[in-house]
């Protein structure tokens, strides 16, 4: 029966249309895993005599200090990008298949995934290293064990934690609470976590505690998928009383107006839009890495316009990238009206330019750490207002991924997302304005540096019209092939 379900799979990979694409993409993991596996390997071998020669004291015991975080930041990592391996259920109960082979093999691979065994490329070689530095071998093979099976544990969980923001959200802001409460000394939630993870090796056995938690989740986890798995309840699209929101102050805006209402109805009522909303509030902090001084990589001075167009494009970037995915479920419907491109698209621009006003408005905080820094912060969003926003309409026209707005997952992107086309419009996004001010500042002195990226998007705005003519021909083009793909599955 397992080996029906894997060609199953097989045949799903390549009968999609999106067979060229997911072979890229799958190319492009491969390649990211053996980075990341290079790095734990890296870190695995070194991080003991690194602990030692910085006087940090016991390695082992300053690992398990900070364990906590790295469990929980694991959960996160979990819940944002890790797919969940569930089957096409729902034609697989017309067949005589038993509900409990399908939920085992579902939930058994998801035991294969990266996100499990990739932890072992540092906790191993750790764990050896330890050994030969003359630890106690039972009190090693008990802490590598109980470690490992947390994030088994981890995985199950995410599983069943699986859409639930209300449980989520507030766990993730608790931590991030105590982290600030840690940095600054005001509070060490590692003084009650540390014992935990020293307790795998002070007393091996307790080791299975952790095994004991792994077995209970994984009977869990089978026993709620199999118990939801039909059709009128299980599966059921679910159903939401609806609420009438006229907007009619944007009446006068004619047929504008109504696709903005629409735009506005999506944000507010989707979990996966309301998701990408908070994205957005979140990338309007990311500049404390570069303006803070906290981290050396980012003290040269080309990387502040990179900050600038991240605190303020947020939105931009995370939504402004999936248009017309956002309205994948009724685009068909919408081709099929008299509805002029120009006007769809003007609505998704005006959007994403008053999230861009808001973000910057809200950035205006970063004044605390100078006029430079929040003055990076406004020519980014002058060169996000000018030249990012037809980037992100025009490289929407090639990304053909149809969007689940009652999920957030995948809400960093999708796999449909990645090729060549979108890849090379990436570069004028982020790398152009790096250059632009580093040639200003270098030959001439920062100021110039911010004028000439500046200029660079007001120019790109006195020329709106003439870009969205091109924009407009380009989703014409693509136009039947998104509509063949919107009515496709993702493998």
């Amino acid at each position: 029966m397992l080996k029906h379900f894997f060609n199953l799979q097989w045949k799903s990979f390549f009968r999609s249309a999106s067979f060229k694409t997911n072979l890229a993409f799958k190319i492009l993991m491969i390649f990211g895993a053996l980075y990341f596996i290079a790095i734990f390997l890296a870190l695995g071998v070194g991080s003991y005599f690194i602990i030692k020669k910085e006087g940090l004291g016991d390695p082992l015991r300053f690992v398990n200090q900070y364990m906590i975080y790295y469990v929980v930041m694991d959960i996160y990592i979990r819940y944002m990008l890790q797919k969940m391996p569930i089957l096409n259920i729902k034609p697989l109960l017309y067949l005589p298949f038993k509900k409990s082979q399908v939920v085992f093999y579902s939930l058994g691979k998801t035991i294969f995934s990266f996100f499990n065994w990739a932890h072992a490329f540092f906790f191993v070689p750790f764990s050896i290293v330890l050994l030969v530095e003359g630890y106690n071998p039972l009190g090693v093979i008990g802490w590598h064990l109980g470690i490992m099976a947390l994030f088994y544990c981890n995985n199950f969980i995410n599983i069943m934690m699986n859409n639930k923001d209300s449980v989520f959200y507030p766990l993730v802001a608790l931590l991030a609470i105590l982290g600030i409460c840690q940095y600054y000394g005001w509070f060490d939630i590692t003084v009650f976590t540390a014992p935990v993870f020293d307790m795998f090796y002070d007393i091996p056995w307790t080791a299975l505690i952790s095994w004991g938690a792994l077995a209970a989740l994984c009977f869990a986890a089978f026993g709620y998928f199999k118990r939801n798995m039909y059709l009128d309840a299980g599966l059921a699209t679910k159903h939401d009383i609806a609420k009438s929101e006229d907007y009619t102050w944007l009446n006068r805006f004619g047929n504008l107006g109504t696709f903005l209402k629409n735009d506005i109805k999506l944000i507010k009522r989707n979990k996966r839009s309301k998701t990408t909303v908070i994205m957005s509030f979140i990338f309007i902090f990311y500049g404390l890495l570069f303006f803070t001084g906290s981290l050396e990589v980012y003290e040269n001075p080309v990387w502040k316009i990179f900050a600038g167009i991240f605190v303020s494009g947020g939105f931009l970037f995370s939504f402004g990238q999936f248009v017309p995915s956002w309205d994948s479920s009724y685009y068909p419907l919408m081709m099929s009206q008299n509805i002029q491109y120009k006007e769809y698209l003007s609505s998704k621009w005006y959007l994403i330019i008053i999230a861009t006003i808001i973000s910057t408005i809200l950035s205006a905080f970063y004044l605390f750490f100078g006029l430079d820094a929040y003055l990076a912060v406004i020519v980014g969003a002058i060169y996000n207002v000018g030249v990012n926003s037809y980037l992100v309409l025009w490289g929407g026209a090639y990304i053909k991924t149809p969007i689940d707005l009652t999920s957030n997952k995948k809400a960093f992107g999708d796999k449909q997302a990645f090729n060549i086309k979108t890849l090379l419009l990436t570069l004028p996004k982020l790398l152009l304005p790096l250059a632009i001010y580093g040639l200003g500042h270098y030959l001439i002195n920062p100021t110039a540096g911010y004028i000439f990226v500046a200029l660079t998007g007001i120019l790109g705005f006195a020329f709106k019209n003439v870009v969205f003519k091109k924009i407009e021909k380009i989703y014409k083009k693509e136009k039947y092939k998104t509509l063949l793909a919107y009515k496709q599955k993702a493998a």
